[in-house]
């Protein structure tokens, strides 16, 4: 069955890149904020396998969003995995002496990419599939061509990140706040939840938010003093002898 370019298919096509790319600045900020501390020669690398990675996800999801809403508390799973991702980015990674990452964290960056995608993209899907009104062939080519958008997306906030660091709290604080909108908005008890608190969801998006700043601080904080502590320890023998 061949594609007919209709003004309606065009409508429809020119929505779901504009909602794709309202929507993509979350992806663009987890894949910046997992390959900031790469080196040069695997930046790119991780960029393009995450970017890639995020749409495919996001593809799926549409197709099956319907099947997914169904599932009770996977939103409460998928929120406080994000929630986690959130905090390990605002810790930062660990380097050897040299500064030089360890073997295996390009791999690493693409696996939080790709988890991190799998959770905001449900969301992100419930959006795209409205737009599309079940035209899968809408959905895929709308989605296709906002790859590069991401890619493009995610090399200038990894720049910005270099020049900012300040950016990987505001980022970590987002990523806290998106995992809080998840948890609260489970359809297992979503409703519950809003009858029994006021604002529920805008107390669980901020408390996520600083939650994910807080603890991603402390637990860098405690991996620093854990790293001079030796350091200290031996200079002090030094002395003494």
């Amino acid at each position: 069955m061949g594609i007919e370019l209709t003004p309606a298919f065009w409508s429809g096509l020119t929505q779901i890149i504009v909602v794709n790319i309202l929507l993509s600045g979350d992806n663009a900020l987890v894949i910046a904020l997992a390959c900031r501390n790469l080196e040069k020669r695997h930046q790119k690398p991780a960029i393009l396998v995450g970017s890639a990675g995020a749409i495919v996800l996001r593809i799926i999801f549409v197709l099956i969003v319907d099947l997914l809403l169904q599932v009770p508390y996977l939103k409460l799973i998928g929120g406080l995995l994000l929630l986690w991702i959130g905090i390990k980015l605002v810790q930062g990674e660990e380097e050897h002496g040299d500064g030089v990452k360890a073997e295996g964290s390009l791999w690493g960056a693409i696996r939080t990419i790709i988890i991190a995608d799998a959770v905001m993209s449900l969301d992100n899907a419930i959006a795209i599939a409205a737009a599309a009104h079940g035209d899968t062939t809408l959905i895929v080519l709308g989605l296709l061509i906002s790859i590069p958008l991401i890619i493009f997306g995610a090399a200038i906030i990894m720049l910005l990140l270099n020049r900012f660091p300040l950016i990987v709290v505001a980022g970590g604080a987002l990523l806290g706040y998106i995992a809080g909108e998840v948890i609260a908005t489970d359809p297992a008890y979503a409703e519950r939840l809003t009858a029994m608190v006021p604002h529920a969801k805008t107390i669980i998006e901020a408390g996520c938010a600083a939650i994910t700043v807080a603890l991603g601080y402390y637990l860098q904080r405690r991996a620093k003093r854990a790293h001079a502590d030796p350091v200290d320890l031996a200079s002090g023998e030094k002395g003494k002898e």
